[in-house]
C-alpha cells in the first residue's frame, strides 16, 4: 500500500492529472481530500467553520484526511493517488507523518508550470455554473495563493518533493512521466519518521536542557504539531530514565554523563484517538557553550531546536505541553518532584 501525493499550486492541474494517473497505475484509486472538507459543512457548526480561514487550518480537516487515506488503503490496497495542495510544512509533516505511523509511504510529488502558464491555467480554468459568483470566487482563490505557494517554492517545498515542469505537458503526459518516476524509484518514500500509533497508555519520559541563561531547549517534531522537549515513549524493561537519557542522544546527539532527576509526574487522560497515560518530565541540568553549540538532529524526526525563556515556550507548546513545563520548572526551582493529573498537582 502506498500513497502518491500530488502538490502544486491551486489550478496546477492536480485533480486532471490523477484522474489519468489512475489509469496508469495498477490497482489504483483517487482520493480528493477536498471531499473532506465538503463533509466538514455538514459535521461542524457554521461558527467553528468561519474561525478557520481554510479547511487545512482545522486540526479535524487534517486527522479525517490521515484517516480516510488509511481506510481506503485498507479497504482496496494498491496505491491510492491523492490531489492537494500543501503549502504549510507543519500540515505536510502532520499529515505525511500520520500516514507513516500506519506504515504507509507517500511519494510527494510537485507539478510546477512557471507562474505564467499557472496564471494563465487560472484564468481558463473551468468554473461550476452552479457556484455562486462561482469564476470571481474560484479564480481568486487561486490567485490569491500564488505568493504562499511561491513562499513554500523558496523555503521548504522544493528541497522535499520532486518537482515536475509541466509548462509544457498535458495532463496526461504529466501522468505519464510520475508513473513512471515513481515505479523507476526516482521518487522514493518520503523519508519521515514512522512512529507507531499506540494501542494502549503508554510511559513516555522528557528530559528539560538547559543553556547557562536557565532557557530550556525544544525541539520541533516533524511529525506531531506544536514545540516538543527531547524524549519519547519507554521502550519495554527500561528504565524511564535511561530512556530519556536514550532519546537525547538520538535526537540531539547530547550524551548525558548522569542519570537526570525527576521533576514532574502527569498522568494524561485518554482523548481519542490517543490513549494516554504516564508522561514524566527530568531534568538533565544545564549545558556548557560547547556542548549546547553541538546540539545535533540525526534523522528525520526534528526539524529544529532552540532554547526559549518559559514565555517563549508558552507560546511554543501546545498547553497540556506547557503546564507540564510550568510545573516542571517549579519542581526545579523547590528541589522535589510534582504528581499531576492532567496538567494540575495533586496532593
Amino acid at each position: 500500500m502506498t500513497v502518491v501525493w500530488i502538490n502544486g499550486a491551486f489550478g496546477a492541474g492536480k485533480t486532471t492529472t490523477a484522474r489519468e494517473l489512475i489509469e496508469l497505475i495498477p490497482n489504483s484509486a483517487l482520493f480528493d481530500p477536498e471531499i473532506v472538507g465538503g463533509a466538514l459543512t455538514h459535521l461542524l457548526p457554521p461558527k467553528r467553520l468561519a474561525e478557520a480561514g481554510d479547511f487545512q487550518d482545522l486540526p479535524i480537516w487534517r486527522r479525517l484526511v490521515v484517516d480516510t487515506a488509511a481506510a481506503m488503503l485498507a479497504e482496496l490496497g494498491g496505491t491510492l493517488v491523492v490531489p492537494m495542495t500543501l503549502l504549510r510544512q507543519e500540515y505536510r509533516d502532520e499529515i505525511f507523518g500520520g500516514l507513516a505511523a500506519r506504515r504507509i509511504p507517500v511519494h510527494h510529488l510537485l507539478l510546477a508550470p512557471t507562474e505564467t502558464i499557472l496564471r494563465e491555467r487560472i484564468a481558463g480554468r473551468e468554473i461550476p455554473p452552479e457556484a455562486p459568483d462561482g469564476e470571481i470566487r474560484v479564480r481568486q482563490w487561486s490567485y490569491d495563493h500564488i505568493e504562499p505557494y511561491r513562499a513554500a517554492l523558496a523555503s521548504w517545498l522544493t528541497a522535499d518533493a520532486h518537482p515536475l515542469d509541466t509548462s509544457a505537458l498535458t495532463p496526461y503526459e504529466t501522468a505519464v512521466r510520475i508513473a513512471e518516476a515513481v515505479g523507476n524509484g526516482a521518487v522514493p518514500a518520503c523519508d519521515i519518521v514512522q512512529t507507531p500509533e499506540p494501542t494502549a497508555e503508554t510511559l513516555a519520559a522528557g528530559v528539560l536542557l538547559f543553556d547557562e541563561h536557565d532557557r530550556v531547549l525544544l525541539v520541533d517534531p516533524t511529525y506531531k504539531p506544536g514545540w516538543e522537549f527531547p524524549g519519547g515513549v519507554v521502550e519495554r524493561g527500561e528504565a524511564p530514565a535511561r530512556a530519556g537519557m536514550r532519546e537525547v542522544a538520538e535526537e540531539t546527539g547530547i550524551q548525558l554523563r548522569e542519570v537526570p532527576r525527576l521533576l514532574v509526574v502527569d498522568w494524561e487522560r485518554p482523548a481519542p484517538p490517543g490513549y494516554g497515560g504516564l508522561r514524566l518530565l527530568f531534568d538533565g541540568g544545564r549545558l556548557g557553550p560547547g556542548e549546547a553549540s553541538r546540539v545535533l538532529l540525526p534523522g528525520p524526526e526534528l526539524r529544529a531546536w532552540r532554547f526559549a525563556t518559559e514565555q517563549e515556550a508558552a507560546a511554543m507548546l501546545p498547553p497540556v505541553r506547557y503546564e507540564r513545563l510550568r510545573w516542571a520548572l517549579r519542581a526545579r526551582e523547590r528541589g522535589s518532584a510534582l504528581y499531576l493529573e492532567a496538567g494540575v498537582p495533586v496532593g
